[in-house]
């Protein structure tokens, strides 16, 4: 494993531009970046990627997007979205993708903060979305529109990306000047947060940070050479910024898209990629899947799986526990896995992967138990935007249930007096952007980032997550209560998606239980119930007895002023689109606060 000072010599003096180049020279026949599945499927290899990268760049230059620009991106998963961020990095602007979820008055707020003075709009929603606030942007220059169709007639300042794209000759010196004209303090990228605790905030990420953090998750768990993987969170999200992007740019790797959620799981059985980062929910969707999958093995397959599921559980936690491994379990085990356990992997695509994470969000013990037991450990990991993504990285090497690992090397995390948790290191954001187009450092004067997060460093190094500084409740007894903690208990039933703890200021604690509307309907089917939909679900007797019993479980391992006293079972779904979810998936208390009053009222009165 890499030290810290080997990290920081193999970082020192790199940059996506120059990756990027070195790519297309070294690696120019293999594959970068492959659109869908299938025989419509479409492949850049890498030299082609550089190539429409440098023609955008020579037509955005020429649009006047100068070094120090910021420019906003507005497209779904597609190649296009990829070489307008890269091209503008080329020109020495600040790229920003921006939430496909944002409603009319987001985009204006995030657009006008950003000063951008380029805008790339895919087509007619983006237009219907964006086109009420272009005229409140003094320093909007231009809009390329990819559907050329979408643009209104008549206005200058529309553009399409065609034109763009072959606005000016190949002129293959200018463009290695520029690529060679980028430094590795220089920003790279701009990333607004997600709001979950307030307004979206723009972090600056330097390549430094950026690149620091790839080679980072390369050492601590290494993957194949050019390692296959699938983009399909948000472009927004920091994760998919390193994962989809950069990472596989430092590795030259091979990245498929996945333009769709619902086709996630049919690009993971055509990709089969070496690794895979999900936030909970999705990990627990496919853990829902493997579930089904061995509820329906006959008897005497189902005994060999339920071996084999045992043994490779007990391995599991004793790694967790930090104890030695007996070579009397793993030779087995290593037979059984390739006979019984990998060919439920590969029903989900997963079976060649190496590197499972999870992160942005808690998920429970028992989602991380069972697919251990199925030969698939996922590992947790935390950070923020600010951090570049992941500050902490579990490890087959050093992990415990419960925590999110060590800080990766060069990194440094520290409780503050009151719990809060303190980062310092090379993927500690610059600042955040200023409206005035300044970059505001948020560390004290030691260079500490103050996480918002609460949490515990153990003997171990091991670091655990228990709560968001300004999520913790306070009731009106003055105890302060940590909600992840009630919330992960309630969710280990699989009726729930989604659970949230209310208290701050009340009584007594209560909950909101949301059904997973793909899980509920098959504990339904499981027990017998028929219904009409799931709102008749989430009234169904049956349904109510069983989160009764889930709440009174969870209650005992609770302290008294933690206990859930009421609950309310609402049908969902919860998503971005609702307003009750980040486009992360983490829970948007304030909005849920307001959405659903009434309901929270009454367990009150």
């Amino acid at each position: 494993m890499a030290t810290a000072e080997q990290l920081h010599e193999s970082v020192e003096g790199l940059t996506i531009t120059g990756l990027l180049r070195r790519n297309a020279r070294q690696f120019a026949g293999l594959p970068a970046l492959t659109t869908g599945i299938g025989p419509d499927a479409g492949t850049l290899s890498w030299s082609q990627l550089r190539a429409e990268v440098a023609a955008l760049t020579r037509g955005l230059t020429a649009l006047g997007l100068q070094r120090g620009d910021r420019m906003l991106i507005a497209m779904s998963k597609r190649a296009e979205h990829w070489i307008a961020d890269l091209a503008a990095i080329h020109a020495g602007a600040l790229p920003c993708s921006t939430y496909d979820t944002l409603s009319t008055e987001q985009i204006g707020a995030v657009a006008r903060h950003s000063a951008a003075s380029v805008l790339v709009l895919e087509g007619a929603e983006q237009m219907r979305r964006w086109q009420p606030v272009l005229d409140d942007l003094p320093r909007l220059r231009a809009v390329v529109v990819l559907d050329w169709d979408a643009a209104p007639a008549g206005d200058a300042r529309f553009v399409s990306y065609s034109a763009v794209r072959g606005a000016v000759p190949p002129d293959d010196d200018a463009f290695e000047a520029l690529t060679d004209a980028v430094t590795a303090d220089q920003p790279l990228t701009l990333v607004y947060t997600s709001g979950t605790t307030g307004d979206p905030k723009g972090v600056v990420l330097s390549h430094r940070n950026v690149i620091h953090e790839c080679l980072m998750q390369d050492h601590l768990v290494p993957v194949p050479e050019h390692p296959r993987s699938v983009a399909y969170l948000p472009m927004a999200h920091i994760a998919e910024r390193v994962l989809g992007i950069y990472m596989p740019i430092c590795a030259a790797g091979h990245v498929t898209i996945c333009p769709q959620p619902d086709q996630l799981l049919p690009t993971l059985q055509a990709v089969r990629p070496h690794g895979f980062f999900g936030v909970p929910r999705v990990w627990e969707k496919l853990a829902a899947g493997l579930r089904a999958a061995l509820a329906a093995l006959p008897g005497e397959q189902a005994a060999a799986v339920a071996q084999a599921r045992k043994t490779a559980l007990e391995l599991y936690r004793l790694r967790s526990d930090g104890k030695d491994i007996p070579a009397d379990l793993t030779e087995p085990l290593e037979q059984l896995d390739a006979q019984v356990m990998r060919p439920f992997r590969a029903a989900i695509g997963l079976d060649d992967c190496r590197r499972a994470f999870s992160g942005a969000a808690p998920i429970p013990a028992d989602v991380l138990e069972f697919l251990a037991s199925m030969g698939l450990p996922v590992y947790e990991v935390w950070g923020l935007s600010e951090t570049t993504g992941a500050a902490t990285v579990s490890t087959p090497e050093a992990f415990a249930l419960g925590s999110v690992g060590r800080p990766g090397p060069g990194i440094e995390v520290r409780e503050a007096e009151d719990g809060e948790l303190l980062v310092r290191g090379p993927v500690v954001f610059a600042g955040y952007l200023q409206a005035d187009g300044r970059v505001e450092p948020a560390t004290d004067a030691e260079g500490w980032l103050a996480t918002g997060d609460v949490g515990t460093v153990d003997s171990r190094g091991m670091v655990a997550i228990t709560d968001r500084k300004k999520e913790i409740l306070i009731t009106d007894g003055g105890k302060n209560i940590a909600p992840t903690r009630i919330e992960s208990l309630l969710r280990t039933h699989p009726l729930v998606a989604h659970a949230v703890a209310i208290g701050d200021r009340r009584r007594y604690v209560t909950a909101l239980l949301v059904l997973d509307e793909e899980t509920a309907p098959l504990w339904a089917r499981e027990n017998g119930i028929t219904t009409s939909g799931m709102a008749e679900l989430a009234g169904h007797p049956a349904v109510l007895a069983a989160l009764d019993e889930a709440v009174a479980e969870a209650n005992t391992v609770l302290s008294r002023a933690e206990q859930v006293k009421k609950h309310q079972v609402l049908a969902g779904p919860w998503t971005a689109e609702t307003g009750e979810l980040t486009p992360k998936l983490s829970l948007r208390r304030r909005a849920i606060a307001e959405r659903h009053a009434d309901v929270i009222e009454s367990m009150y009165t």
